[in-house]
């Protein structure tokens, strides 16, 4: 499973007077097995994107590959690419509807024509893949749960049609530190058990640092920087410019590194961060 995108474009409305071109000569590839974060200011292109890749929208010009299928072909049959790439738009737990737990998580799986045994096995696997007790909550309605919770059990939903391909659109938007904490270790355990691609657009630098194989920097509808978590954040100029921030970890060694004679750090994750100072005192 590999995904290349070769020059895509896309415009909203055109020969009207909104016209806007949401997408202007997009090429990227993602290698099976990748996880790709995705970041870029408001209207900079990535949601727009991200509906291309799930084929919800098929641009102007330019082919999309998924697994070898060109998804820009108009004989391409939707339904199958929809079954091999899940998108999970913001604020997924707005779309849980069933009475049940279970029954919510079971709804694509059933949908494909899978046994009861076989529905069972994805519900379950899906369910501890979130972090989640499935005894414990198979029963319950969706509309009980925490909003972490509901978010968890929606993205289950999608992974247990068994996609070779996750989207993630803002999946920590509007939650806790805590429930930050655990959708950010959920995304590292689906990851890790099922080896996917995996694609996750996010605000947060820090989670995007943290997670991301590689990164795309969208604005105005092109991409402006790709490249390695290290090799994207040390254009900070750039990355300022564009209205973008570093993470927060970046902004504490960088502020550390000013102020103190012989601390040098290139750290973007917390832990990274901390390694660093601890290493520099040592020293003193």
């Amino acid at each position: 499973m590999a995904i290349s995108v070769k020059n895509i474009r896309y415009t909203y409305e055109p020969g009207m007077p909104g016209e806007t071109v949401a997408l202007d000569g997009v090429s990227f590839d993602v290698p099976d097995g990748m996880v790709l974060g995705i970041i870029g200011h408001t209207g900079s292109g990535k949601s727009t994107l991200l509906q291309h890749l799930n084929g919800l929208i098929r641009p102007d010009s330019g082919e999309i590959w998924i697994d070898g299928t060109c998804i820009t072909d108009s004989k391409t049959r939707m339904t199958e690419i929809r079954r091999r790439v899940g998108l999970v738009f913001q604020y997924p737990e707005y779309q849980l509807f069933e009475e049940t737990v279970a029954k919510d998580v079971a709804f694509g799986p059933k949908n494909l024509g899978l046994t009861e045994e076989e529905t069972e096995r994805r519900v379950r696997h899906a369910i501890s893949l979130v972090g989640l007790d499935y005894e414990e909550i198979k029963a319950l309605s969706p509309f009980e749960l925490s909003g972490g919770m509901k978010r968890r059990i929606a993205i289950a939903g999608v992974i247990a049609m068994h996609p070779k391909v996750l989207i993630l659109d803002e999946p920590t938007a509007g939650l806790d530190p805590s429930a930050h904490r655990e959708i950010l270790s959920m995304i590292r355990r689906i990851h890790e058990d099922m080896g996917i691609i995996l694609i996750f657009v996010s605000h947060n630098m820090g989670d995007i640092a943290d997670i991301s194989d590689r990164i795309l920097v969208m604005s105005g509808g092109r991409i402006s920087l790709e490249g390695t978590p290290s090799e994207v954040f040390s254009h900070e100029n750039e990355l300022t410019g564009m209205g973008l921030d570093l993470p927060p970890a970046r902004k504490i060694v960088n502020e550390l590194a000013a102020k103190t004679a012989g601390f040098e750090s290139s750290a973007l994750t917390i832990e990274e961060a901390a390694e660093d100072i601890r290493k520099y005192l040592g020293k003193c």
